[in-house]
Parts: structure tokens; sequence; C-alpha cells
């Protein structure tokens, strides 16, 4: 991810955003983030290296301070947002009066769907490692009217899916499985097919394998096949049909090799 605006200052020491994974080298970059993406910022964003890279490299200081008191008042951390919001001067005030609605209504979530919430948008970023984590936590929220069997199997396929784009297929096999035991979704078990089609080693169970009729096999089998087809056109791809134009051995090797990294820069996405 990249965010490029029209003015920049003069910053020496970018401040890093760790959820995003961007440097951010202005005020204007800084409003923006706030912003669009408020479920990463609401929670520890303001911090001491936040008021340092407003006091060093914005020449923010008096924003910085104010932000520091406002902080030790203990009053609503989301203000904290606003005012930077405010000073930036980059947003309009009804956009900056939206915002804080938003942010109001955010906080009247229920505890476990706000941080749903949060899983879904580190999953649409892709960091799934974050992602993994945040879900992982959620599967031990006390029960409520809220969190039921239903929500449960929503954060076990959210989960499996991260595992599956980590290439952790036996750990996504198993999430699928207990989201189709609580929700009973037909694509929740179109799911554990394709996975089975790329990993060998998984097996449905017999109360599975009786769900799936010849006619969807059928359908399952032609959307794989596409989404394979649509696969062979990227780069890397490209580089592990290569690898098999050479012997044997040095195939095997290099196949292997690959697929090992691009194992690793999925896994590295945390």
């Amino acid at each position: 991810m990249s965010v490029w605006l029209c003015r920049q200052e003069q910053v020496h020491h970018p401040f890093y955003v760790e959820n995003l994974n961007i440097h951010l080298y202005s005020s204007q970059e800084l409003s923006y983030v706030i912003c669009q993406y408020p479920l990463m910022v609401m929670d520890g964003f303001v911090n001491e290296n936040l008021l340092e890279f407003l006091r060093e490299e914005l020449d923010l200081g008096f924003l910085a301070l104010k932000l520091e008191r406002w902080l030790a008042s203990r009053e609503d951390p989301d203000e904290a947002l606003v005012m930077i919001l405010q000073e930036c001067d980059y947003y309009t005030a009804a956009e900056i009066a939206r915002y804080r609605q938003k942010l109001t209504e955010l906080r009247r979530k229920h505890p476990a769907e706000y941080r749903k919430m949060k899983a879904d948008e580190l999953f649409a970023m892709h960091q799934y490692g974050r992602a993994v984590k945040v879900y992982q936590e959620l599967l031990e929220s006390p029960k409520d009217s809220y969190v039921n069997e239903e929500y449960e199997g929503r954060i076990w396929n959210n989960l499996a899916s991260c595992y599956a784009r980590q290439f952790r297929m036996k750990e996504a096999f198993e999430a699928y499985e207990r989201a189709y035991n609580k929700l009973g979704k037909e694509e929740i078990l179109q799911s554990l097919y394709c996975l089975t089609k790329l990993d060998g080693s998984l097996m449905l169970g017999d109360r599975m394998k009786a769900l799936i009729t010849e006619e969807l096999k059928k359908v399952w089998d032609e959307r794989f096949a596409q989404v394979q087809e649509q696969a062979d056109q990227s780069d890397a791809v490209e580089q592990l049909e290569v690898l098999f134009k050479r012997d044997s051995i040095r195939r095997q090797a290099g196949a292997a090799s690959m697929l090992h990294r691009w194992k690793r820069e999925y896994r590295s996405m945390v």
C-alpha cells in the first residue's frame, strides 16, 4: 500500500504505521490515513512516537502539546484523532464532523463485532498474520446474545481464509470444517472441496462427501479450473513453468525452493 498526496513537508524521518505497513511523509498523508482507516487508528495510534513525529518532523509542536495534555486527561481518546484532522486542515469541517460520528458509531458496537471488523480490515489489507491473531482471540470471547454459534462460524470461516492465504492448508481445512459444522453453508463446503484438490493429503469425511452431488462437483471443478487458468497468468507461475523445462533433478529442487519462497513471503504478511 502507498499514500502520495499533493503537498509534502520536509520530513527526514517518516512515521511508520505498522498496521498499514506504510511510511507517512506529510500532515496530509497523516490526515488521510486517520480519516480513511478509522479502525486502524482508534486504539493506540496517538502515542509518543506520533507526538515526536508531529514535533520534530511536521513542526506541529503546539498540536503535539495539546494531544499530550488531552491524553493525560484520560478523556475521550477518539477526540485526539479529530484534533489532528482539525489542525492539519486537510478535511473540511463537515467531513470532520462525519468522521467524529463514524468513530462514535464504531465505539457503540459490541466489542466482539468491533474487533471482528478490525480483523476483517487487516485481512482485506493482506495482513494475514495480524488478522489470524485477532480471529483466534475472538474465538475466546464469552458467549452472549451476539457471540453465538453463527458468530463463531463466521470467525472460523475468516480464520480459515487467512490460513489458506498463508499456505497453512491443514489448519485452513480444519477451520473450514468447524465453520461448516456451525453454519452449514454450501460455499464453505466448496472451499473444503477445493482444498482437497490443492492438497492431496486432505480428505473430506463421509458425511461431507455425501452432500456433494455430481452436479455440484462438476460446477466446482469448472470454477476451480477457471481459477487455475487465471493463476497461470501470474509472473510467479510463469517462473515455475520455466523450471519444468529443466532436467528432473534441478526441476524438483527449483520448484521446491520457489514454493518455499512463496510461502515465506505470504507468511511474512504479519
